[in-house]
């Protein structure tokens, strides 16, 4: 669905103007929106963008690695809570958990030791963990939010030692071939932006290297392309099941840590950062490699998100990040998503859930019980909100699985002759009439 032209107008007067009082040599913004990439906003000429031309991702690599981290979770190879030690031995940070280095609640160092990674060679695993001791500590973890690139290069340690295959290779099999995303790849692939810095002084471009990161690539070696980040944002929104579990992305989007105490503007889940704009929480990242910025960032329950790259390594007007956040706002803000239409049930519900359905009370609050047959489960309001969501679990036993039950079981209680009289929940006991006693 393409964005309306008074929106549209807006997306790209914010991307001209970045460009031009930014100073940067090309920058594009794309909106993606139900899976596609509905609008590609422009502007300059050196090169002039468009949505097949690559430019180095950086640090949104990082959500990939956790992507991957996450497929080896699920598949009982490891356990978030596994300290490092089980699968990189002899670190001296082996005491740290892998949901601590997913999140940035490690308290590990910023940067591996050495010349600025990002510029320099880094070399294989062997000589990465060389350099990592209990030096590395910044801090006690959790005690701060402490973004962590060494992190990042120890996780893609871990992963070649699980499954014996180098990173790349990896995310080529398991991300980005079931993605269609082609234009994603480890080194840069012609036609690809050169990047660049922007003298302060009188605007002249200096090209800068592109390295090959090594064993740092997993925190911020990937080039790619508008077209293939649009694939990767609605990824984030609507996961396929063949890449990641549903659940399992949702629980990537929880906060690990939170970056900013003040105001809970943000913070980071596993392996994704989190941006609070008014009542909307945003999911993505953003990215920086020498001579290169790029940013990420979905809004999961309209399907919405916008995905941007510039080719010079910083930006004057506050950067590339900020933009995305306010033309992604801007277009949720312009054209919220429609409702799902809702359609009538096909056949009414088996007789054991029809009779649990309808209004129950504890202590004078009503609760309403209604049945979703598309997905077998229950759904509770309260006030006309939903709140709860339910699954069935056995006979007469139910499992939270949204709100304030999540987690919590739901037994139907009934009398001698087997008629369901009343609902515990959790231990609070629901019935039919707000004057009864529980």
């Amino acid at each position: 669905m393409s964005l309306l032209p008074e929106t549209t107008r807006q997306v790209d007067a914010l991307v001209a103007g970045a460009q031009s009082a930014g100073r940067t040599p090309s920058l594009l913004i794309g909106v993606v929106r139900d899976g596609a990439l509905t609008h590609l906003a422009t502007a300059g000429e050196h090169p002039r963008p468009d949505a097949g031309l690559q430019y180095r991702l950086g640090s949104i690599s990082k959500t990939m690695t956790a992507t991957l981290v996450m497929q080896e979770r699920d598949a009982g190879r490891l356990a978030l809570d596994d300290p490092l030690e089980k699968h990189l031995p002899g670190t001296g940070v082996g005491t740290l958990t892998l949901r601590q280095l997913l999140g940035h609640a490690s308290g590990l160092r910023r940067e591996p030791d050495g010349q600025w990674w990002e510029r320099a060679e880094v070399g294989d695993l062997a000589t990465l963990l060389a350099g990592v001791s209990a030096e590395k500590i910044a801090y006690p973890p959790h005690r701060v939010y402490h973004y962590s690139n060494l992190a990042y290069g120890l996780l893609g340690g871990v992963l070649e030692r699980i499954t014996g295959t180098p990173w790349a290779d990896l995310l080529r099999q398991r991300v980005l071939e079931p993605l269609g995303m082609r234009r994603t790849t480890y080194a840069a692939t012609e036609p690809f932006a050169r990047g660049y810095v922007v003298h302060p002084w009188h605007d002249t471009l200096r090209e800068e290297p592109r390295t090959d990161t090594g064993a740092m690539a997993p925190a911020g070696q990937l080039w790619s392309t508008a077209e293939d980040l649009a694939r990767w944002a609605a990824f984030l929104a609507d996961p396929a099941p063949q890449v990641l579990a549903a659940e399992t992305l949702a629980e990537m989007c929880v906060p690990v840590s939170i970056s900013d105490v003040d105001s809970w503007t943000g913070g980071h889940g596993l392996g994704l950062e989190l941006y609070r704009q008014g009542e909307r929480v945003y999911v993505g990242h953003g990215g920086s490699m020498p001579g290169y910025v790029a940013a990420l960032a979905v809004h999961r329950p309209s399907r919405t998100g916008v995905v941007g790259f510039a080719n010079s390594y910083g930006f004057r007007t506050g950067g590339i990040g900020g933009l995305a956040l306010r033309i992604l706002t801007t277009v949720l803000d312009a054209e919220p998503a429609f409702p799902q239409p809702w359609r009538p049930a096909a056949a009414p519900p088996p007789a054991e859930v029809d009779e649990v359905t309808g209004r129950w009370w504890w202590m004078g609050a009503s609760l309403d019980l209604t049945w979703d047959a598309a997905r077998g489960e229950m759904v509770g309001y309260v006030r006309g909100e939903r709140v709860s969501v339910f699954v069935p679990e056995g006979p007469d036993r139910w499992r939270g699985r949204s709100g304030p039950e999540n987690g919590e079981i739901l037994s139907v209680l009934r009398d001698g002759s087997g008629r369901a009289v009343a609902l515990d929940i959790a231990t609070f006991v629901f019935t039919r009439t707000p004057d009864q006693e529980p």
